[in-house]
């Protein structure tokens, strides 16, 4: 399974600490400036509703072509930074759900029904580790 939910910390942590990419929504407003959005200090990791990556290599190798145009924390874009910051905005998710579902790679099911989730908020982030 490429994808964990955990419905604590304690639970996240016994499973295997803190070595996970975080998919975690973006909860804030639609009209935050995007400098914000992506700053360091508007993050905080270990969110219960988070999707977990439990291997990098397998999510990089599967998923880095379809997650692209990502903001990095230096405002570029491209594809997913496994070791940085990249925040997926509202318009993005739509595009991400199709290619996932076309495509169909490993444990998509799990990345679908999270990602549909995500267009309740301002979009997402996958945080690396």
């Amino acid at each position: 399974m490429l994808f964990l939910k955990f419905s604590s910390q304690d639970e996240r942590r016994a499973y295997g600490g803190s070595a996970f990419i975080e998919l975690q929504f973006c909860k804030l407003p639609p009209a935050t400036p995007i400098k914000k959005i992506i700053a360091v200090d508007s993050i905080e990791n270990w969110k219960n509703d988070s999707l977990y990556v439990n291997d990098e290599n397998s999510f990089y190798e599967t998923y880095s072509h379809i997650f692209v145009d990502g903001i990095y924390h230096n405002l570029q874009t491209g594809v997913v930074d496994i070791y940085g910051i990249n925040y997926y905005n509202p318009s993005l998710t739509e595009s991400i759900i199709e290619r996932v579902i076309s495509e169909k790679p490993a444990d998509y099911e799990a990345l679908v029904a999270w990602i549909e989730e995500a267009k309740l908020h301002n979009g997402f982030y996958i945080l690396g580790i």
